[in-house]
């Protein structure tokens, strides 16, 4: 259920914002993976198009961090603060998305930027997805730890639950909250979140006892950089990171979700597909391209032609 409801409403914000979908990034600093985030939402600048120019797929974040720069080629290895082997696996996947080029110095590798990383990302939303409010799960802590940390512009709960006093009461006061109706696709405002304070220190709960609870200090700077990496991840991962049922009933729909003919909805391939499925019928996957969906429906731009600061002649050298 909680499957279905995700990419309903991925699909539902995706074809009525502008903003870039993507689902289940991790949504903390000190404790990575602590905090899974079921929608990422990036609300670009008019930078966007400085960005999708440069490549489909997610830039490293290290690369972005590190001393390279678009100006004069350096030696990459005192440019990363990591190990030298794993410096070089960013340099490669840096090179390999078009965000670094190499020059060659004495036989030495040399990187620069091909063009400098735009300011694309004007503000992230992080939604909490829970159809059902009668099983909140571990509802409470999970937002208590968004609005501590203050990761995101802003953090929203959804819901097809219908909304009452005492659930909103239960709820951080900054958590906006939506209910949402996957079936019919409208999403109504039951409450507006409350902008949170992304630029200033946070606080990341990081281990919980019934006495005791252990918190790490995040400062501005470390979630700076956490943000940049939730966009970038988003920008190269989107929402549609599932693969089709390999089975006769199924039947994507046009925004390329997994819909089952024979359930008559929306499924989940790694948990429903299968032989133990009654209604399996083994099948070739369809064939529709996933990419071009996210293309024609988002302001991701599937194939770029990228960005080349190389002289003329040059790559002979490398």
């Amino acid at each position: 259920m909680e499957f279905r409801f995700e990419l309903a409403l991925a699909a539902h914000l995706e074809a009525t914002t502008d903003w870039l979908i993507a689902r289940q990034l991790g949504g903390t600093v000190a404790t990575p993976g602590g905090r899974i985030m079921d929608l990422c939402c990036v609300r670009p600048t008019d930078a966007l198009a400085d960005r999708a120019a440069i490549t489909s797929q997610t830039i490293p974040p290290l690369a972005i961090e590190s001393d390279v720069g678009a100006g004069e080629a350096i030696d990459w290895r005192p440019a990363f603060d990591c190990s030298i082997d794993h410096a070089r696996s960013v340099v490669d996947r840096a090179v390999d998305c078009g965000f670094f080029e190499v020059e060659r110095h004495n036989g030495r590798r040399y990187v620069r930027q091909t063009t400098r990383y735009p300011d694309w990302v004007d503000s992230l939303v992080g939604i909490e997805n829970k159809p059902d409010l009668d099983q909140p799960g571990d509802l409470d802590r999970q937002l208590r730890v968004d609005i501590a940390l203050g990761i995101f512009d802003k953090v929203i709960l959804a819901t097809e639950s219908y909304v009452t006093r005492a659930h909103l009461n239960r709820l951080p006061e900054a958590v906006g909250v939506w209910r949402f109706d996957p079936e019919e696709g409208e999403r109504t405002v039951v409450r507006e979140p409350t902008p949170l304070s992304t630029s200033e220190p946070g606080i990341e709960p990081t281990n919980a006892e019934p006495l005791r609870t252990d918190i790490a200090v995040v400062d501005a700077e470390a979630k700076a950089r956490k943000r940049r990496r939730i966009a970038e991840r988003a920008y190269g991962k989107g929402w549609r990171t599932y693969d089709l049922p390999a089975c006769e009933h199924a039947d994507p729909t046009d925004d390329g979700r997994p819909y089952c003919a024979f359930y008559d909805h929306v499924v989940d391939p790694a948990t429903d597909c299968g032989e133990s499925c009654p209604g399996y019928e083994p099948a070739d996957p369809h064939e529709i391209d996933q990419e071009a969906i996210r293309e024609e429906r988002s302001p991701w731009v599937a194939d770029p032609d990228g960005i080349s600061r190389s002289q003329s002649g040059l790559n002979r050298f490398l």
